[in-house]
């Protein structure tokens, strides 16, 4: 099945938003809640499905469905149609601060394989499965880098990475990233997690017990900030979430917002 022809515009710097423009008929998938506003025409409902495979049945589905729960994602995805007789648009926002990353997949050598939460939005007809890592023990204990997405398809897909996006096309070259580090890469990249070497880096060097090694000819896109990473340091600062108080905009820390009246 061929992808939709979807034209595109990004808008914002570092809380991006999408805005996709469909002709009468065509269909835009998004993750749940990702939508930020539509255009009057514009019709949307959320399905088992990617749509990829009209020929699959309710087992199917469910089937697919099952496997993006092991990915902890929604087991519904929302299609946006356009039933208008002109042209509408349809915009999706990033779900933390960082970048949208449009993808042209008709221009890949293959599938591209993402991060489990970095999809945001694509063409109708795009698949989106899940791929495991090939070394499993590793992988189970790998954090983010166990289960990843895969999208297959022939449109645009737009996905989103946090912080700074890092493009890096390989040629031969061996990389290895911190697992959360990792937004996508391209089929041909062979992908494995191993165990970091050393007692003393492995428990007081502050990177995890595993690092992803990325090798091979094609792109890898890589992220500054990964959500994980975003949310320990909130936590960290949120004594209201077992974190510590560091007494920003205070020199008297606690006490000096009690008095500005900040605290509860």
């Amino acid at each position: 099945m061929r992808c939709h022809e979807v034209d595109y515009q990004i808008y914002g710097d570092d809380m991006q938003i999408v805005e996709v423009e469909l002709d009468p008929n065509e269909t835009v998938i998004a993750e749940a809640g990702a939508m930020n506003y539509m255009e009057d025409g514009i019709t949307f409902e959320a399905k088992l499905g990617d749509g990829s495979d009209a020929d699959s049945g309710l087992l199917g589905k469910l089937f697919k469905a099952g496997k993006r729960m092991l990915a902890q994602e929604s087991l519904f995805i929302t299609h946006f149609t356009n039933r208008d007789t002109q042209k509408r648009r349809v915009a999706f926002s990033a779900p933390y601060p960082g970048k949208i990353i449009p993808v042209d997949m008709s221009k890949l050598q293959g599938d591209l394989i993402c991060q489990k939460d970095a999809f945001l939005c694509a063409a109708y007809g795009t698949s989106i499965d899940i791929a495991f890592t090939k070394r499993f023990g590793t992988g189970l204990f790998g954090g983010e880098g166990f289960i990843l997405e895969r999208l297959s398809g022939d449109g645009m897909v737009f996905i989103h990475a946090g912080g700074t996006v890092i493009k890096k096309q390989l040629n031969g070259e061996r990389l290895r990233v911190d697992t959360g580090c990792i937004v996508a890469f391209d089929e041909s990249i062979d992908y494995s997690i191993e165990m970091v070497k050393g007692l003393k880096s492995m428990f007081f060097g502050g990177e995890g017990l595993f690092l992803a090694t990325l090798q091979g000819h094609g792109t890898v896109y890589l992220q500054s900030l990964p959500f994980s990473r975003l949310a320990d340091r909130i936590i960290e600062n949120a004594p209201t979430a077992g974190g510590s108080q560091k007494g920003e905009g205070s020199i008297l820390g606690g006490l000096g917002r009690l008095l500005d009246g900040d605290n509860d």
